[in-house]
């Protein structure tokens, strides 16, 4: 087991809006049974009351506070913690010390849901939004890494569903109904830790 260790980065999974780090206790089971070192964080406030780039420096803080500065990991981001993480690999410097990145369901392209709420971070996940299309303009920094969007067809809260596609690495598609249970599909739960596993 120490040796598997070894192998893999510590892995940092952050969470979508309304939830905590508990959204992720199904995968975090399963990565940690397989070998990984799992951490999670409570991004506050988690509702959108702030814009994503604020959250994203409580990524970094996070890192910064719980990692060596040498230390390499891999991030897991999902739905709206996906674009938070995208910040923070792309605009706060973590393209320096990320891996691996797999986003699940997450609004690369904006949301139509999030027209319902006025909220900043709401506002950053409106389709084609100022902040979003900044993000999109230079994406491509992303084939540094080893990076993987997970999608489902059927998301409804990902609107349009194909807004979680991305143009640079890997994609995989889990077709579950429910935007929630990417998190607990087995299927999605293999393609995440495949992703993890992935030689760099």
């Amino acid at each position: 087991m120490n040796t598997e260790n070894q192998q893999h980065n510590p892995v940092l999974l952050i969470h979508g809006i309304d939830d905590t780090g508990s959204v992720f206790n199904t995968m975090a089971g399963y990565l940690r049974q397989r070998g990984w070192s799992v951490h999670t964080l409570d991004l506050v406030p988690n509702n959108g009351a702030v814009g994503l780039d604020e959250l994203a420096k409580q990524v970094e803080y996070y890192i910064t506070s719980n990692f060596a500065p040498a230390q390499t990991l891999d991030l897991v981001g999902f739905s709206m913690g996906g674009i938070v993480s995208r910040y923070y690999i792309q605009r706060l410097g973590g393209i320096n010390r990320v891996q691996r990145f797999v986003t699940i369901a997450s609004p690369h392209y904006g949301t139509a849901v999030a027209y319902a709420s006025r909220r900043p971070g709401c506002v950053q996940m409106r389709t084609n939004s100022a902040f979003l299309k900044d993000l999109n303009s230079d994406a491509a920094m992303l084939k540094q890494l080893s990076f993987t969007s997970i999608w489902t067809p059927y998301d409804l809260m990902i609107v349009p569903a194909n807004s979680s596609q991305m143009p640079v690495g890997r994609e995989a598609t889990v077709p579950v109904a429910l935007h929630p249970w990417m998190l607990k599909d087995s299927r999605s739960l293999a393609m995440v830790a495949a992703a993890l596993a992935a030689p760099i």
